[in-house]
């Protein structure tokens, strides 16, 4: 069994649980009711409180500060935590807030996923899985970004906002309705372009599946429907791909609206 390289220099209190397996620079605090799993790595200057748990093969580089309390004033110390998955790569200066009872009392991030840079993940956000979030992009509370989602430099996510799975947002954009799956979205306010064509191929989809994905896209935002009548349009064609079952089932879980 590997044991774990904790630096004589980190300040890790006993009531952490750190896995075999798992380096934690110098600086860095470990505070209680934190548990870190095996293979993951801890760099230098890093603060990490509870409670918190945080999986296998992790990557958090020096200066994040994971796990902290939220800044909503509505919060009141309340017992609330952190979740994060396995082989997620947490570059410098993110900061990753818990949840509120107000919510779900969870922030979550699932597995495979890039922050890049000084990102910022609110309270009771919820990542997906092979998300990257590039520099200095921010998530207010209660945010739910899809799998396989790109969050270019400097986007700006309003609460209670979901992004789809494979959506795609240009630098710099300010996000305050919902982004249905597949869509790009540039500008502030953000408005939808088109479908995410570069990013599906490169995932494998299909050219049938891309292109009836387009063919939805026109429906959903240059026919001029409702997006009622425009959902019923796309259920009438669901069953031929389940790529566009995911689109309609963004569209109708959207609470705040849809970017347009």
């Amino acid at each position: 069994m590997t044991e774990s390289r904790i630096h004589s220099q980190a300040l890790v209190d006993p009531g952490a649980d750190i896995a075999p397996g798992v380096e934690i620079g110098p600086w860095s605090v470990i505070g209680p009711d934190v548990s870190i799993d095996e293979g993951t790595v801890v760099a230098s200057h890093v603060i990490i409180k509870g409670p918190t748990r945080i999986g296998k093969n992790n990557k958090i580089y020096q200066f994040s500060s994971v796990g902290e309390d939220t800044p909503d004033l509505k919060y009141n110390g309340e017992p609330t935590r952190l979740v994060i998955g396995d082989n997620n790569i947490i570059r410098e200066g993110v900061t990753i807030h818990r949840g509120t009872v107000q919510d779900r009392s969870e922030t979550t991030i699932g597995n495979d996923n890039l922050l890049m840079a000084y990102v910022h993940i609110g309270h009771d956000s919820i990542i997906g899985n092979h998300c990257i979030l590039v520099n200095n992009a921010a998530l207010a509370g209660h945010v739910v970004v899809g799998d396989w989602a790109i969050l270019s430099g400097y986007t700006l996510v309003h609460q209670f906002c979901h992004i789809g799975a494979h959506a795609f947002t240009g630098m710099g954009s300010a996000v305050g309705k919902d982004i249905p799956a597949y869509v790009v979205v540039t500008g502030a306010p953000g408005a939808a372009r088109s479908i995410n064509m570069e990013g599906l191929k490169r995932r494998g989809f299909s050219k049938d599946e891309i292109s009836q994905l387009n063919k939805a896209f026109k429906t959903v935002y240059r026919r001029g429907l409702t997006l009622e009548k425009a959902i019923e349009e796309l259920e009438s064609l669901a069953a031929s791909t389940g790529s566009l079952s995911v689109l309609i089932e963004s569209l109708k879980s959207s609470t705040r609206g849809i970017v347009r």
